[in-house]
């Protein structure tokens, strides 16, 4: 009985690579921005994004890719629903799916400038079971 086995890991790119930068919006105006995830590899994998872990920093990427935004500098406040997670003046979309081999997923960044201020946030993109 011949029996082999090939070992394979997830492999993507996010693009931009680097932070989402949505520049001034004016104060009670939406602005959107996307992202590019996509799976070069030969496996499906299941992708979610979060608000990143206080102590996280952009050149501190770990276990998960970091997107950084503009935030409001006031009180934290942030939701998760199945389809989009809102975290102050962004809201992200979709936050949780699954993306075939090959395959790739646009992720929407909305701003809405309801706020005067310079705003950022982190939001991590966590690529399950690389």
């Amino acid at each position: 009985v011949r029996v082999s086995a090939r070992a394979v890991y997830s492999k993507y790119s996010i693009k931009p690579a680097s932070a989402v930068d949505f520049g001034a919006v004016l104060k009670g105006t939406r602005k959107i921005q996307t992202v590019m995830l996509e799976n070069k590899g030969m496996l499906n994998f299941k992708f979610r994004i979060q608000q990143a872990p206080e102590d996280s920093e952009s050149s501190k990427q770990g276990e998960s890719d970091l997107l950084a935004a503009k935030r409001s500098t006031g009180g934290k406040t942030s939701s998760l629903t199945q389809s989009h997670l809102s975290l102050g003046i962004f809201t992200v979309s979709p936050c949780s799916g699954s993306i075939a081999p090959l395959g790739q997923q646009k992720i929407t960044v909305e701003c809405f400038a309801g706020q005067e201020g310079t705003c950022e946030e982190q939001l991590c993109i966590d690529i399950m079971g690389r």
